[in-house]
């Protein structure tokens, strides 16, 4: 007789996590297998052994506790799929086969089918833009390998990867490009390591995986007046320079914090958002150039301050990447349009107010501060934190200078 149940452990800490684990009994011996699976005990039902999801604390909290549910489940069907096989090969066996089994890696596993698991798990758990940088390095190892198809997880060695990062020389692409897609791949492959399906073989060790320095992105303070008063046609391509103009007014804000800023993150004269890639909170005075600029577009059906995403809870995220690709595309027609020796896209907004703001004396500090820039360690450490006036100031300063 074989049972199999899901066992909580709570941590010896107060308000940590504790951990669950497999206890399988098999002919009175009982071995537990560790999951790496964390929760707090509000989130466990100890009487039914299984989680809670309500218990979540917001959305984010409830969408990881269904997912660990589900994955939960999967890993149960797969012990009891492996006593099963057992079962039917009448002979004796041990407990410790049962686990051996189960935590072979699966003969059959097939890189691009994990990883495209991978995403679904992903999205499900809230991590949408990991799941997404995930996808474009995916979607690039696909063209690769071509009529050739999918390959099996054992078979990802150096060789393999060598190859590929010859593949994408020969199409054209970039170091830094060629680096993002190994370094995401790589990801996914040990993932698959750390869940017993392959056996690390380090197919990543002779591949570039750095990050090169690159070219110049920032144009000069003539340039951003340029742009400001080109005389523009086409209502696609007027947005896309509004919103160019929008991020250099507001101190080079990356485009995806502009997509999702909400009209009640103004008030007061100040516009306060989270930065989306390090979590830091930014304030900046909102300025005339701003204001004219919001006025010029309808808002009235939605929450966001920007007309990016239109359609409020409808898969905002992929509206966002949308709109991502079509104002760069609509950039660098601009770009080209002026003589532009460099693609224009809204990043070289955010580098040209911190150019420009060099150019006008401000300091490192303040520029590293009103980018929200979170790497700045030794800055950090020297004036520990800037006042707010002092980077409104700076801005202004740029501002009134066009």
């Amino acid at each position: 007789m074989t049972s199999v149940k899901v066992k909580f452990s709570p941590s010896s800490v107060i308000l940590k996590e504790g951990t669950v684990h497999y206890q399988i009994i098999h002919h009175c011996k009982v071995r537990h297998i560790r999951t790496g699976y964390k929760l707090f005990p509000s989130e466990w039902i100890s009487a039914s052994g299984e989680i809670n999801v309500s218990a979540g604390s917001g959305e984010g909290r409830k969408s990881y506790l269904a997912a660990l549910k589900n994955q939960i489940d999967k890993d149960l069907f797969r012990i009891k799929k492996c006593i099963n096989r057992l079962n039917q090969e009448d002979s004796p066996f041990t407990v410790d086969r049962i686990i051996e089994l189960y935590t072979a890696p699966e003969g059959n596993c097939t890189f691009l089918l994990y990883g495209k698991e991978l995403l679904v798990e992903l999205r499900q758990i809230g991590k949408v833009r990991t799941a997404g940088t995930y996808q474009n390095a995916l979607n690039s190892f696909e063209r690769f390998r071509g009529h050739r198809g999918d390959i099996p997880l054992d078979e990802m060695d150096s060789n393999q990867m060598i190859t590929y990062e010859s593949w994408l020389k020969g199409t054209g692409v970039c170091p830094n490009t060629s680096s993002y897609y190994m370094r995401n791949l790589r990801a996914i492959y040990n993932r698959a390591v750390s869940e017993g399906l392959v056996v690390q073989r380090n197919p990543f060790k002779h591949v570039y995986t750095g990050i090169d320095k690159t070219k110049k992105r920032a144009v000069s303070l003539s340039v951003i007046r340029r742009i400001r008063d080109l005389d523009l046609n086409k209502k696609s391509l007027i947005f896309a320079r509004d919103i160019f103009m929008f991020s250099f007014y507001t101190r080079g804000m990356s485009f995806v914090d502009m997509a999702f800023l909400k009209k009640k993150d103004l008030q007061n004269g100040i516009l306060t958002y989270r930065r989306k890639k390090t979590g830091q909170q930014l304030f900046i005075k909102w300025e005339k150039p701003m204001q004219e600029l919001i006025d010029k577009y309808n808002t009235s059906e939605t929450s966001y301050l920007l007309p990016i995403i239109q359609n409020n809870g409808v898969d905002e995220w992929h509206q966002y990447q949308n709109e991502a690709h079509r104002i760069n595309r609509n950039l660098k027609h601009i770009g080209k349009q002026i003589g532009l020796g460099i693609p224009l896209t809204t990043y070289v907004a955010r580098h040209a107010w911190a150019s420009i703001a060099q150019s006008k004396n401000v300091s490192l500090p303040v520029i590293s501060e009103a980018l929200g820039h979170d790497s700045e360690q030794t800055t950090r450490i020297y004036l520990a934190s800037l006042d707010a006036s002092i980077v409104d100031t700076a801005n202004s300063l740029i501002l009134m200078s066009i």
